[in-house]
C-alpha cells in the first residue's frame, strides 16, 4: 500500500463524496435520446467517459459537435441531472471519514467541476458545509473542462503547498490535475471511469472512501 502523508485533503464531489451514478446515466441517456443514439449501460458510459467531456460526447454520439451542439448537450444533461439530483445519496463513509479527518486537526476543501451555484446549496443540503475550509465549483454555465487550472487556483487561494495536499477523486482527470501541480492523488472506483483506467494513472485506487483514507496519514 502506498501511504500518503498530507495535512490537507482536496475532495472531489460527484462520484466521490456524492453517489450519483444513476442520475448521471439518466442524464447521459437523455442526451442520447435527443440525438437519436441508443441508451448506454453504466459500464458502457465508463468506457466512453473522459475529459474534455465535449470530445467524450463526440465519441458517444459518433459526430462532431459545434458550439451550438455542445451547448445543447450540456443543457440537456444538466436539466435532467438537476431534475433527479434529489435521488442521489452520500457515498458510504461520508460524512464520518471527513469528520474523523477534521478531528485530527487537519484541513480539507472541496473542488468540483460541477457548477458552483448548484454545488454550494447541495453541499449545504447534506449538512457538509462546515467540514470544508473552501468550496469551489465551476464559475460559469458551461462545463466539461479539465481540472488542472481550477486546482491551481484552489490551492493558491488557500496558500497550500501541493506536496502537503492529497486530492481524492474518481476520474483520471483528478490524477492528471494532481500530477500537474505536484500533489499526490488517491482515486476511488465509485464513479464514471473503469478501474483499469484509474490504475493506468499510477495513483492508488480504492473501492470506497473509508478504504481511500487508509492510504492517508496525517502529516
Amino acid at each position: 500500500m502506498s501511504i500518503v502523508k498530507a495535512s490537507h485533503i482536496v475532495w472531489d464531489w460527484n462520484g466521490t463524496l456524492l453517489h450519483d451514478n444513476e442520475v448521471v446515466l439518466a442524464a447521459v441517456n437523455e442526451v442520447c435520446a435527443e440525438f437519436g443514439r441508443a441508451p448506454l449501460r453504466w459500464e458502457e458510459w465508463q468506457q466512453f467517459y473522459s475529459r474534455p467531456v465535449r470530445a467524450c460526447y463526440e465519441r458517444v454520439l459518433d459526430r462532431s459537435l459545434d458550439d451550438d451542439d455542445w451547448a445543447r448537450v450540456d443543457r440537456l444533461y444538466h436539466d435532467k441531472y438537476d431534475l433527479l439530483l434529489h435521488t442521489s445519496v452520500l457515498a458510504p463513509g461520508v460524512p464520518d471519514e471527513l469528520i474523523a479527518w477534521r478531528e485530527t486537526g487537519r484541513t480539507q476543501s472541496l473542488l468540483s467541476m460541477w457548477f458552483h451555484s448548484q454545488l454550494v446549496p447541495t453541499i449545504a443540503g447534506h449538512g457538509l458545509t462546515d467540514l470544508f475550509q473552501r468550496v469551489d465549483g465551476l464559475p460559469g454555465t458551461l462545463g466539461g473542462e479539465s481540472k488542472t487550472d481550477h486546482l491551481i487556483r484552489h490551492l493558491t487561494a488557500q496558500n497550500l503547498t501541493p506536496a502537503d495536499v492529497v486530492l481524492i477523486g474518481d476520474v483520471v482527470d483528478d490524477a492528471l490535475a494532481a500530477q500537474a501541480v505536484g500533489a499526490p492523488c488517491i482515486l476511488v472506483s465509485t464513479g464514471a471511469m473503469t478501474r483499469q483506467s484509474l490504475e493506468s494513472t499510477g495513483a492508488p485506487v480504492a473501492n470506497t472512501i473509508p478504504e481511500a483514507m487508509q492510504y492517508v496519514v496525517p502529516a
